[in-house]
């Protein structure tokens, strides 16, 4: 099991737009469910200072990355931004930390969920995705009908498409431990690979599908609850028992929501947007608020542990 001190929750950050407010959102989520671990933010150089800054000032800590690119850069991406999530192989070079739990910028974390470090090492662990949106309108699964999320409804045609397909997870959260030589054998797995619609997610889940790799162990969809999953497979959601949101479907951006997209007027969507906006405006989950009121509970000035945190960020 890995060393307490030595875990980490990770989220990926690139360009100057305005995910920013995501990580920013993220980190307060974690703060209010009180999680006894840091958020580091991998990073590209074009990240500019201001956003640097402002994270920081969130007590997030920064890990500059190299861009990571796919041998062929002309893919047919489901969105074209996709490309530039291939970066994220270079979570498996952050071997400072023994595990992490990664965490896209858009998702709310709104229970506790260290816990998760602590599932078995040696293996990879997400939530099966869904099939049912129209960004997998190029997969066979949506083109049959078929979602992992409630196979007994459309059976798989083994007899037309050959075997079931093999689990499939999100990559908007996953556990996982840092590792050299894993950063080497995803590197030079990339080198043969195809660009494909969902870019590193389906990169991932091949490179996991093997278990000399570690294999992969799907956990409960409450750990990563994509929205969509709200209209697609509502007898699958258990509204109070969700510990992680992802708010991933076009319009659910809850620092761009407009409430005008498709399924976006729902009741229960606004409830989880104003879910998020509550955490991102309140005031006493900033960082240095928090930190003035734990050393004033202790009576003493900000803790030395702080100090050198800060000094080492």
């Amino acid at each position: 099991m890995s060393s307490p001190r030595c875990r980490a929750y990770v989220t990926f950050l690139a360009g100057n737009g305005d995910y920013v407010k995501g990580v920013v959102g993220l980190i307060k989520s974690l703060r209010k469910v009180k999680s006894a671990y840091p958020l580091v933010v991998a990073m590209l150089a074009d990240v500019p200072k201001a956003h640097r800054e402002l994270l920081l000032d969130q007590g997030c800590i920064i890990r500059d990355i190299e861009q990571v690119y796919p041998p062929q850069n002309t893919g047919s991406f489901a969105r074209q931004y996709y490309i530039v999530n291939y970066s994220k192989l270079q979570l498996w070079n952050l071997t400072e930390y023994s595990k992490i739990v990664f965490l896209d910028a858009d998702v709310g974390v709104y229970e506790n969920i260290d816990h998760l470090f602590d599932l078995p090492d040696g293996k990879f662990y997400a939530v099966n995705d869904c099939f049912c949106e129209p960004e997998w309108g190029h997969s066979p699964q949506f083109q049959i009908g078929y979602c992992q999320q409630c196979p007994e409804k459309v059976a798989w045609p083994a007899h037309k498409l050959g075997p079931r397909p093999s689990p499939y997870f999100n990559t908007g959260m996953f556990v996982t431990e840092p590792n050299n030589e894993t950063f080497q054998k995803l590197i030079s797995m990339l080198q043969d690979a195809t660009p494909t619609a969902f870019a590193e997610q389906d990169f991932l889940n091949i490179f996991f599908e093997d278990i000399h790799n570690g294999g992969y162990v799907p956990i409960p969809s409450v750990y990563n609850l994509i929205v969509g999953m709200l209209w697609r497979h509502p007898e699958n959601v258990e509204s109070d028992k969700i510990k992680v949101f992802h708010y991933c479907s076009r319009g659910a951006k809850p620092w761009r929501y407009t409430g005008k997209e498709t399924n976006m007027d729902r009741e229960d969507v606004k409830m989880w947007v104003k879910k998020w906006w509550d955490v991102y405006n309140d005031k006493s989950l900033d960082y240095k608020v928090t930190m003035n009121k734990i050393a004033e509970e202790k009576d003493d000035p900000v803790p030395a542990k702080i100090v050198i945190a800060a000094k080492n960020n």
